[in-house]
C-alpha cells in the first residue's frame, strides 16, 4: 500500500505493509495541494514521491492507494480539489507500473486526523502552521470547517498571523503609536534592513518621558520627546525601508517571523508575550465555535503545536478547561496508510 501526504509546501509518500501498516519505504517531493499547484506539476511530484517510496521491485504488488491533499477533501465526490488529486495521481502511478485497483482522496487533515494512536475516525482536528484551521470529522471526513480562510480573510492564530503582528508592533513602534519592543529590531534584521536604521539596543526598554535626542539642535525632528529613545529621522527610514521589503513578497512569507516573536516572549518583551496569547485566544474560538463536547479529542498538526511549538502547553491548557486533550501528529502519512488499509 502507499499513503500520501500532499501539502501545501511539499508531498510525502509512505511505502507500507497491507497486512501491519509496517513502513517499508518513504519518499518526498515537491507542494501537493491539489488546488493552487497546476496538474502537470501535481502529477510530477506525485510520481517523484511515490518513485523514491517504492522501488520498482514491488510496483507491480501496490494493492491500495491514499492520499491527504492539501485543497481536496474526500466529502464530496465532484469537489474540484478531489478531482484534481484523483487526475494527478492516477496520470502518477501509470507510468511507474502501480495499477492499483482502490484509489482514495482525502483531505490532509482529514489524514492527520487519522494519523492520531489508534487511527480515529471522529473528532476535533486543529492545524497551526503557515495557516490556521478547525475541523470536525465525522467517520472520517470533514464536516465543519472554522476559519482556514487563507491570510487574507482569516487564518488567525496561524504563523502568518503571528508574523504579521510582529510587523505591525514594530511599525506601531516606529511611528510612535505602540510600545517599546524588541521585535522592531528583530524584524528588521530578518527582513535585512541596515543596521544603522534599526533601534538601539536599548530602544526596547522602558520609554524615558521627555528624553531627547542630543545632536539635532535645529532640527525639528530632534526638538521634540524621542519614544524608546529611537530618533525620528531613524524610525521614519526604518519605516521607509520595511514596507517595500514586506510588500515584495508573498504574504504567507511573514509566517517566518513567527519563531522571533517566540524568542521575544521568552526574553520577556510584553509585547511578544501578548502576540501569542492572543493567538492561543484566536485557535481556541476556533475549536469553540465547533461547540465540542467534554472529553472529545483534538488533534493537532503544525509547527506552532508540535513537541517546541511555542503555542502548544498554552493551547493544552486552554483546551483543559474546556474538557478537551490535546494530541500532535507529525503529519498525514500514518491516517493515510490507515485509509489504503481501509481499502483493501
Amino acid at each position: 500500500m502507499v499513503g500520501l501526504d500532499a501539502g501545501g509546501t511539499r508531498t510525502r509518500a509512505v511505502l507500507a505493509a497491507a497486512a501491519d501498516g509496517r513502513v517499508l519505504g518513504e519518499g518526498a517531493a515537491g507542494p501537493g495541494n491539489a488546488l493552487t499547484i497546476p496538474l502537470p506539476r501535481l502529477t510530477e511530484h506525485l510520481a517523484e514521491a511515490v518513485a523514491r517510496a517504492v522501488p520498482a521491485s514491488a510496483r507491480g504488488r501496490v494493492v491500495a492507494v491514499a492520499g491527504g491533499f492539501a485543497g481536496a477533501t474526500g466529502a464530496s465526490e465532484d469537489e474540484p480539489g478531489r478531482l484534481n488529486a484523483l487526475a494527478a495521481l492516477t496520470a502518477a502511478l501509470g507510468p511507474l507500473g502501480i495499477t492499483a485497483g482502490r484509489i482514495g482522496i482525502s483531505s490532509d487533515i482529514e489524514a492527520a486526523f487519522a494519523s492520531a494512536p489508534g487511527a480515529p475516525a471522529d473528532g476535533l482536528a486543529l492545524v497551526a502552521g503557515t495557516g490556521a484551521v478547525a475541523m470536525r470529522i465525522t467517520d472520517r471526513r470533514c464536516t465543519a470547517t472554522v476559519d482556514g480562510d487563507g491570510w487574507l480573510l482569516g487564518d488567525d492564530g496561524s504563523g502568518f498571523w503571528i508574523g504579521r503582528e510582529a510587523v505591525r508592533a514594530a511599525l506601531r513602534m516606529a511611528d510612535g503609536r505602540g510600545g517599546a519592543t524588541v521585535l522592531a529590531a528583530a524584524v528588521g534584521r530578518a527582513l535585512g534592513l541596515p543596521a544603522e536604521v534599526l533601534p538601539d539596543a536599548d530602544s526596547a526598554g522602558p520609554e524615558t518621558e521627555g528624553s531627547l535626542a542630543g545632536s539635532g539642535a535645529g532640527d525639528p525632528s530632534y526638538d521634540t520627546p524621542v519614544p524608546h529613545g529611537w530618533p525620528r529621522p531613524r524610525r521614519e527610514a526604518y519605516r521607509m525601508r520595511l514596507l517595500p521589503v514586506v510588500m515584495a513578497g508573498p504574504p504567507t512569507r511573514l509566517a517566518r517571523l513567527a519563531p522571533l516573536v517566540a524568542e521575544a516572549a521568552r526574553e520577556k518583551d510584553r509585547t511578544a508575550a501578548a502576540i501569542l496569547d492572543e493567538a492561543v485566544d484566536r485557535l481556541t474560538d476556533s475549536i469553540r465555535a465547533l461547540e465540542p463536547r467534554g472529553g472529545e479529542r483534538v488533534v493537532a498538526t503544525g509547527g506552532l503545536l508540535g513537541p517546541e511549538g511555542p503555542l502548544s502547553a498554552p493551547l493544552t491548557a486552554r483546551l483543559e478547561t474546556l474538557g478537551l486533550t490535546l494530541d500532535w501528529v507529525a503529519d498525514g502519512c500514518p491516517g493515510a496508510v490507515a485509509f489504503a488499509r481501509l481499502l483493501v
